[in-house]
């Protein structure tokens, strides 16, 4: 059973999401818009943990993985805003340590656009380690780069919170949690945190796995929008292809990327509380899919940023091939562009930004349109774009405008 609330004009949106439990693609989920200040979705159902049968709630929030970096970026733009460092100086500038192994002349930008060369960790980091943000920055700044920083794009995935999480500590003197906990979501009284504390660790809802499929199908999923089937076989010089090699070697840049540090080794892996209490500012939000949406709603409100410091955020510094997941990727100061991995509607292209989730949960503002959504599975998905579930409810937004 859906519940929630949704605007006549926007039963798409409804149908789109309780078509997903209808084809069984479903455990428990929410989904939110807001246009302008008006939440015309605010809709949940199924189950927030299938082994006990507790039921997903309208207070239920949920990891919402690399949704995460999207809110770290915005801290870093707020300090930057409020002129504690600048981000087309070099990042030695407020981190004389990162000059090593030839990124001396690395700026802020390229650590917020992926630019920087730092994508996998230069050795195996176990679990407790990596909870040591001050620990991973000097780790990485010891580091050499993967390419000069600035010369080619590559998704940061697991280090970026590390990279943009430094900027927060250096010049605010709290860790990105701390900081987004006291300067976004307390004043603006979102149900957003990273580093959950205990009361929101027990309501969470419960991860699981979706259907066991081939890395190399997941990869090729990733290059469309989920409506009709990309060519076979492929040339090993296609992006698709190379991307598909790459999840079977272990040895690759992207499953270096993604790999380590290995959560799996964990009981329970992002599930286990240590987790959702550490907070990694790359992928360790815990949010409900409404405060989610309200947080894009409030970064377009100009209640978080200024307008300049945002439409300057937004705007691509980067687009093209991307080093670690081969097919084409973009990305402003923070936030993903429309393109192959952060697949929006045509009517979006152009004005979208925010960031999709592994296992398939999204976020999103449209700067022209006043649109801002959130959606939060349970249920992993596998499609590296951030799946063809997101994509479906976007389609029905931009529909409903």
């Amino acid at each position: 059973m859906i519940e929630g609330h949704c605007d006549p004009a926007f039963e798409e949106v409804r149908t789109a999401f309780a078509d997903g439990f209808a084809r069984g693609e479903e455990f428990g989920a929410a989904v939110a818009v807001y246009v302008g200040d008006r939440c015309v979705v605010d809709l949940w159902g199924g189950l927030a943990d299938r082994r006990s049968g507790r039921p997903w709630l309208r207070d239920t929030p949920c990891l919402a993985f690399s949704c995460t970096k999207a809110v770290t970026a915005t801290a870093a733009l707020l300090l930057a805003e409020r002129g504690l460092y600048d981000l087309e100086a070099p990042v030695t500038s407020w981190w004389p340590e990162f000059g090593a192994a030839g990124k001396e002349d690395a700026t802020a930008e390229h650590l917020l656009s992926h630019q920087v060369g730092l994508p996998a960790l230069g050795r195996d980091v176990p679990v407790a380690e990596a909870h040591d943000p001050a620990a991973m920055a000097a780790l990485l700044a010891a580091q050499e780069p993967e390419w000069k920083p600035g010369t080619a794009h590559g998704y940061h995935a697991i280090t970026y919170g590390w990279l943009a999480g430094e900027i927060v500590r250096r010049c605010s003197g709290r860790t990105v949690g701390e900081f987004v906990r006291d300067e976004i979501a307390g004043p603006l009284g979102l149900d957003l945190h990273i580093g959950a504390p205990d009361d929101v660790i027990e309501r969470a809802a419960r991860l699981s796995a979706g259907r066991k499929v081939d890395k190399g199908g997941a990869a090729r999923k990733a290059g469309h929008s989920g409506t009709g089937e990309v060519p076979m076989p492929l040339s090993p010089e296609d992006p698709l292809a190379k991307m598909t090699a790459g999840f079977r070697d272990p040895n690759s840049l992207l499953n270096r990327t993604f790999d380590n540090p290995n959560i799996t080794s964990l009981p329970g892996g992002n599930n286990n509380p240590e987790m959702l209490r550490a907070g990694w500012p790359a992928l360790g939000m815990v949010t409900t899919a409404r405060a989610l949406a309200e947080f894009y709603r409030d970064l377009l409100a100009a209640r978080i940023v200024g307008r300049t410091t945002l439409r300057d955020a937004v705007v691509r510094r980067v687009a093209g091939s991307d080093r670690v997941m081969y097919i084409d990727s973009s990305f402003g100061l923070g936030f993903m562009r429309p393109s192959l991995v952060f697949l929006t509607p045509k009517a979006g292209w152009d004005s979208a930004f925010g960031h999709t989730g592994l296992g398939g949960s999204i976020s999103l503002g449209d700067i022209e349109k006043g649109l801002a959504l959130a959606y939060v599975p349970n249920r992993m998905g596998d499609e590296v774009s951030g799946g063809v579930r997101a994509y479906r409810l976007l389609e029905a937004a931009y529909a409903s405008l």
